[in-house]
């Protein structure tokens, strides 16, 4: 198209194609800044979704929190898997579910759980724990004592190691409920290490060590107890009771007698004195008696392993061939020793005391392997044996 001076004029498609194109920077400008503000804008609300997700989650969590330590349990499963229902994955809620099912005895359930959270965190202590509990109760005791080793030795935080401590006791336990002493004490002697002093910490140590049997351990807790002001009968009578099994008789009496002072009627207290004042009392090797003494105590051993043998020659249980013959030699024995064992003799040949006592000592002996453990006196003597026994 041309104007009356022969110059073109635009057309209105064209004038409007350069309008658009002059403006296309700007509308894009516009809709990029818009697009970025609606991406904020969605984020910021997505952001605010999961952050009140994870409000209420930690909400119904910690009420679960609240109900399990009041061993709330049925409550507190309601909580935690309303807890999960906000954050299916989290390790914490899901542990806390299990303890909870734990509680509950919902135990295959809380296994499913733990295993899964086992897989993920095998050195987690509280997954072990756990599991150790369950394995434990199923009779399950090679594995139950796998996790529970697993537990003590896991890494804790600072703030549960007396939840280590724990899981060391319940496998100390479980040891003990399967015989397994050597072990046991072995976890035990770990326990009791920078235990400190507390008294009755150190009583149920004492305890313990009576029962896998490690006496010197037993005895040792047992005085630190005793180092406070109260000195309770059953603390006085386990220390009199490892002290009689270490063969220190004298001591034994010592404690024993405090305890029944508190507790006359404490009967294992009763026999056990008795038998240590009969050791202490019958034994001829005491430095401190004089001759005429010694010499009449022997002699009374040699009566009462006499009296022992003769009822002995009939046993309750058969005896064997060998045994039978060897208490026969020993009756052989006894009588040609007889004539010679005066207290004038005695008194007169050092030798012949430590000969004689050597005889009632092995008469002593054969006679509990044929007859059983004796009583009274006999009993004395054959303690009073393992006592000198190399000597």
């Amino acid at each position: 198209m041309v104007d009356s001076y022969g110059e073109g004029v635009a057309s209105p498609g064209r004038f409007n194609l350069r309008f658009y194109l002059r403006q296309q920077p700007v509308i894009l400008t516009i809709v990029s800044v818009l697009l970025v503000f609606a991406f904020l804008f969605v984020t910021g609300l997505s952001g605010i979704y999961h952050s009140q997700r994870r409000a209420l989650g930690a909400r119904w969590f910690n009420r679960g929190i609240i109900d399990l330590k009041n061993s709330q349990f049925s409550a507190a499963v309601t909580e935690f898997r309303s807890a999960l229902l906000y954050s299916r994955d989290d390790f914490a809620y899901q542990l806390n579910l299990a303890e909870a099912l734990v509680g509950m005895k919902h135990t295959e359930e809380a296994s499913s759980y733990l295993l899964n959270l086992w897989e993920r965190e095998p050195d987690n202590g509280r997954v072990n724990l756990e599991l150790g509990r369950i394995a434990a109760q199923e009779g399950k005791i090679r594995e139950a004592s796998r996790y529970y080793h697993d537990a003590v030795y896991a890494a804790w935080p600072v703030n549960e190691e007396q939840t280590r401590r724990e899981a060391r006791m319940e496998l100390i336990e479980l040891l003990l409920r399967v015989n397994d002493r050597a072990q046991a004490d072995a976890e035990l002697i770990a326990l009791s290490e920078g235990a400190g002093d507390d008294p009755e910490q150190q009583e149920k140590f004492g305890k313990l060590f009576l029962h896998v049997q490690d006496y010197e351990r037993a005895l040792a807790a047992y005085r630190t107890s005793l180092k406070s002001n109260k000195h309770p009968a059953e603390c006085l009578s386990g220390a009199g009771y490892a002290a009689f099994q270490l063969g220190r008789y004298t001591q034994a009496q010592d404690y024993l007698r405090a305890a029944l002072a508190l507790d006359s009627k404490d009967t294992v207290s009763v026999d056990l004195l008795r038998t240590s004042e009969l050791v202490v009392r019958m034994d001829p090797f005491r430095r401190e008696i004089p001759a005429v003494e010694r010499a009449r105590i022997v002699k009374s051993a040699f009566g009462i392993a006499g009296d022992r043998l003769r009822a002995c020659e009939t046993p309750k249980s058969p005896p064997s061939v060998a045994g039978s013959a060897r208490t026969m030699n020993l009756a052989d024995e006894w009588a040609a020793a007889k004539p010679t064992v005066t207290q004038q003799s005695l008194r007169a040949n050092p030798d012949l005391v430590d000969s004689t006592m050597d005889l009632v000592f092995r008469i002593e002996r054969q006679t509990a392997v044929l007859c059983g453990t004796p009583t009274g006196e006999n009993l004395a003597l054959l303690l009073m044996a393992k006592l000198h026994e190399g000597n």
